[in-house]
């Protein structure tokens, strides 16, 4: 809860006002609403979670405001575990599997109901509603979401008195509910990796969440490109500002903070303060996703001439980790390893190095002692979907050491970077970063590149620009 300000202008509310702002107000209920799109998907998902967890209660929180400053807070983004499984993204609520005595359980959601009109909460309290904006009554909720909806302000007090029944909670997200329920830490990490594994596949709903996210996306990069004069004139926070004006437009917001990197800013690999220069005859490196309504996101890079055209060395760099992630995305199909489009990738990479001179040969021992390393410092890619690194705390055997399977959308996204102050690469390298990213679905007989709306060779990412540019 944030602070309150001790030197408000009003003092308690004379009678008189209470009685004004109690009356007067019309019958807002919405009887007519239908079903979330996803509610049936979210049905089948609390199936499965419920057959891994036989005769155990499970608390999935949807999470509290975060403050940003004193009595101001974040803008609000719920679990990503709870989105899954209800396609709510309410404050302060949580999921809760109840175990039935004959097996499987019965599922409800606590939510925060609407403020009543017969006090003055409803523009006075914590939560009032004409301050932060009219939320759902519990009885649409219900009709939302297809599940049994309570007041989760009681939420507490009756998960606490049921303490017999074994319950596990999802950590992290609210600590009035944790305190509330007797759990063991090691059990309730079982209950993530858990989360995250049933996000490993998506589902048909889930992949027209991730080409709508792709597709704002792509829209975003080419508003970027028409405008690159303008950031030219300004700074990076141009491109920031111009992606974001289309995440906002077409979905909720950007899926993570974006990566706006011109000139050696481009070696950074989570350069997000986006304030310097954009030169002409440099690289800008661009790494950005849309985040649907439904909060899907995609996780799109592009390096682009800022002048229109690759100089032959950035031509070089830029061939090399195109090479590389042709390697990769080849190897992405059902029954290969996950590690196999990054081996791909990187080996190819280490090739590139120890021809250049960079690193000591041969190659596939530059590779194995992992030399080529000091300029491609990530991985090649991760899982994409709610989260941009989704299913981040699924086990090793179920994600890295795991084969493909039909459904996995993940990013392949090799890179090259010449940090500025690094004398072991010719001068004319230095300050060079380069990568190459897009969202693949892997289907049946192989993959589907999400994100092709975009050019990746240089020849065409230069005639695309030359295009945009009019």
């Amino acid at each position: 809860m944030s602070k309150r300000r001790k030197n408000g202008l009003y003092g308690e509310p004379s009678p008189e006002l209470s009685a004004l702002m109690r009356s007067g107000w019309a019958d807002t209920e919405q009887r007519d609403l239908k079903p979330l799109e996803q509610a049936p998907y979210a049905a089948r998902r609390r199936a499965a979670l419920s057959a891994r967890f036989p005769g155990e209660r499970l608390v999935i929180p949807s999470g509290n405001l975060k403050i940003r400053s004193n009595d101001a807070h974040y803008p609000f983004r719920p679990c990503t575990g709870y989105v899954h499984l209800t396609g709510d993204q309410s404050r302060d609520g949580a999921l809760v599997l109840e175990p039935r005595p004959g097996g499987g359980h019965d599922a409800y959601c606590y939510q925060l109901p609407r403020d009543a009109r017969d006090s003055d909460e409803f523009w006075t309290g914590d939560t009032a509603e004409l301050w932060m904006g009219r939320r759902h009554s519990l009885a649409e909720a219900e009709r939302l979401l297809g599940l049994r909806c309570r007041d989760v302000r009681a939420a507490a007090t009756e998960l606490a008195a049921a303490a017999t029944v074994p319950t596990r909670i999802l950590r992290g997200h609210d600590p009035v509910l944790e305190a509330a329920v007797d759990t063991d830490e090691e059990r309730d990490a079982e209950l993530e990796e858990t989360l995250s594994e049933l996000r490993l596949v998506k589902d048909e709903w889930e992949i027209r969440q991730l080409r709508a996210a792709v597709d704002s996306t792509v829209r975003g990069f080419t508003d970027c490109v028409r405008e690159l004069s303008r950031a030219v004139a300004t700074s990076e926070r141009w491109v920031e500002t111009t992606f974001f004006r289309r995440a906002r437009l077409e979905g909720n917001d950007v899926g993570y903070g974006s990566i706006c990197a011109a000139g050696e800013h481009a070696t950074i690999m989570h350069w997000t303060r986006n304030d310097g220069p954009v030169r002409p005859g440099e690289l800008l490196l661009l790494d950005a996703g849309v985040e649907t309504h439904t909060l899907y996101t995609a996780d799109v890079t592009r390096t682009l001439p800022i002048s229109g055209a690759f100089t032959p060395v950035q031509r070089k760099v830029y061939d090399a980790v195109y090479e590389a992630q042709e390697a990769g995305i080849a190897a992405v199909k059902p029954g290969a390893h996950y590690r196999d489009f990054h081996e791909a990738a990187q080996r190819h990479l280490a090739e590139r190095l120890v021809e250049w001179g960079f690193v000591e040969g041969p190659a596939g021992r530059a590779y194995e002692l992992g030399l080529q390393r000091r300029f491609s410092i990530a991985g090649t890619g991760h899982m994409l979907g709610l989260d941009v690194h989704d299913c981040a705390q699924a086990r090793n055997d179920t994600y890295v050491d795991a084969p493909l399977e039909p459904g996995m959308v993940l990013t392949v996204e090799p890179g090259l970077y010449f940090q500025a102050d690094d004398l072991t690469v010719p001068e004319e390298f230095r300050g060079i970063g380069v990568r190459i990213e897009d969202d693949i679905l892997v289907t049946a007989d192989g993959n589907e590149n999400l994100s092709a709306g975009l050019p990746r060779r240089a020849d065409d990412v230069e005639a695309w620009m030359r295009d945009l540019a009019g």
